[in-house]
């Protein structure tokens, strides 16, 4: 032990070996405090329109900026990577700026001209002091520890060259775009005028303090009013459409649906199948609940649903039953297969058992989609492996049965858009599976093209419904050719629909096959 002691004592007493440990330890102490006095320093407070915001940098692995405006919630954005994470804070709105900007049109025109000079007034305060503050920092610890005017100099010139590296990793990866896809989490109510308009994702408009200038003027008005919130100002060019799924027999869901289609200006709202828990007949009143939505409400069974069930929902009169045919709902062409299983016995937590079989069977239903002779814009299967199959038939398939939600885009071109549970698994859920997060999202179609152009994702957890995560995405290319992938080979004998008349016990229909 003493002789390796000794070698050790040894190695680092060679010359070569202390100048490499000085220049670490230099390196090391420049960059520690640099680091401190960057987060210490890096805050701004300016005028951004009629509100006071307070800009400060933040340590993070992701990067990014946090817009918090209280007390309506917070956006996200994914302005850029690296190290810092850019925070702003609306502390106070001017109400006299704040009604100006709501009042006069031209008021907002000139918000657009001088936002942008607000926000990089701000950022170029925020960067001076973060610089002095870290340089001034890394000399005094510099100074302090190694008592030498020389590795003063250079533990300031360490910090000043981690500054650089934070900057260039900003600017590099800077995304102005990312304002038009904001993540929002907060009050409910407010998030259709926190996070714009359905015309930002038509026009997609790429000026970065034109997006800003939009963002501002909704906050404002929100601010302005004391007793009740603005309607949201629909966009006629815009069909909006809300995606439910597998609601399971969860009366909650209703109170949502109802919010989220009055606060969005839903059009349609398109359910791809599971109201029901166990298919009998006692649940037939639950789909009472669709008249008083007054807006159009497309349906396909899922294999929780029996036919039963799917005729008490074509008892309401604003309620589009699709069994393998095709309806003009709100302009856009919708084709609907309902699912061929009844397994009520199965848990609400489906999976992906009966793979094969729901493709082949899936197949089976592409040829009488084609036997009409129309090409819709949407699909609905409640399965998504039976909706991987009309690849290629229309720009977008709507699914569900898995209570995750996804989407991706298939070979032949169409997004296939899977729903996570819009009933929070339902009642069974709650008595034997783990919480499920009540799930909806809010498609925005344009009305000449009838392609999406971007969705808003909704998610609830928990007890309390007033709040709410809701994240935009923007379609990167609505417009994109679709074509059938090559034929294949179906792997498995296509599922035989069973019938399930209200008078056979749940109980007595058996296992899913």
């Amino acid at each position: 032990m003493t002789r390796a002691w000794n070698e050790l004592r040894r190695f680092i007493a060679r010359p070569r070996v202390r100048l490499t440990g000085r220049v670490a330890a230099v390196i090391a102490v420049g960059l520690v405090a640099g680091w401190i006095g960057l987060l210490a320093g890096g805050h701004a407070q300016t005028d951004v329109g009629p509100a006071d915001v307070n800009f400060a940098l933040h340590p993070s692995t992701s990067g990014g900026t946090v817009i918090d405006i209280p007390p309506l919630g917070t956006l996200r954005l994914d302005s850029h990577a690296g190290p810092v994470r850019i925070e702003a804070q609306v502390t106070r709105l001017n109400p006299n700026r704040a009604r100006d900007l709501i009042e006069n049109p031209s008021a907002f025109d000139r918000l657009s001209d001088t936002i942008g000079g607000d926000v990089r007034h701000a950022f170029i305060v925020m960067a001076v002091k973060a610089t002095a503050a870290a340089l001034a920092c890394a000399a005094l610890a510099g100074f302090l520890i190694f008592r030498n005017w020389r590795r003063t100099v250079w533990t300031t010139v360490s910090a000043f060259n981690g500054l650089i590296i934070i900057g260039l990793i900003g600017s590099l990866t800077f995304n102005p775009e990312s304002v038009a896809e904001p993540r929002f989490t907060g009050i409910l109510a407010s998030a259709p005028q926190v996070v714009g308009d359905a015309k930002t994702i038509v026009s997609r408009i790429g000026a970065y303090r034109e997006q800003l200038a939009r963002l501002v003027g909704n906050m404002s008005r929100l601010y302005d009013v004391t007793s009740t919130l603005p309607t949201y100002e629909p966009d006629p060019t815009t069909i909006r459409v809300l995606h439910v799924s597998d609601i399971h027999l969860n009366p909650v869901a209703w109170n949502v649906i109802r919010q989220v289609v009055n606060q969005f200006h839903i059009q349609v709202v398109i359910d791809t199948g599971d109201l029901t828990d166990h298919g009998t007949k006692a649940e037939d009143k639950f789909a009472n609940s669709i008249s008083k939505l007054k807006i159009p409400y497309v349906f396909i069974r899922g294999n929780h649903d029996s036919t039963e069930n799917e005729k008490a929902v074509r008892r309401q009169q604003n309620a589009v039953v699709l069994d393998d045919r095709i309806a003009d709902v709100g302009g856009l062409q919708i084709f609907g297969t309902p699912d061929p299983r009844f397994t009520p016995d199965k848990t609400t937590r489906d999976d992906d058992v009966n793979g094969p079989q729901m493709l082949a069977y899936g197949r089976t239903a592409v040829q009488r989609l084609r036997a009409l002779g129309k090409t819709p814009d949407i699909v609905l299967a409640h399965d998504p492996n039976e909706g991987t199959a009309f690849d290629g038939t229309a720009p977008l398939i709507l699914s569900g049965h898995l209570h995750r939600r996804s989407t991706r885009l298939l070979p032949g071109g169409s997004r296939l858009f899977v729903q996570g549970s819009t009933g929070g698994a339902g009642m069974r859920g709650l008595e034997h599976e783990q919480p499920t997060p009540i799930e909806m999202s809010v498609l925005y179609f344009n009305r000449a093209s009838h392609r999406l152009q971007g969705w808003d994702d909704i998610q609830l957890g928990g007890l309390g419904l007033t709040s709410a995560q809701i994240e935009r995405t923007l379609e990167p290319k609505p417009d994109r050719p679709i074509s059938p992938p090559p034929a294949q080979t179906p792997s498995a004998t296509p599922l035989t629909p069973s019938p399930s008349p209200s008078s056979r016990r749940p109980s007595e229909t058996g296992r899913p096959r």
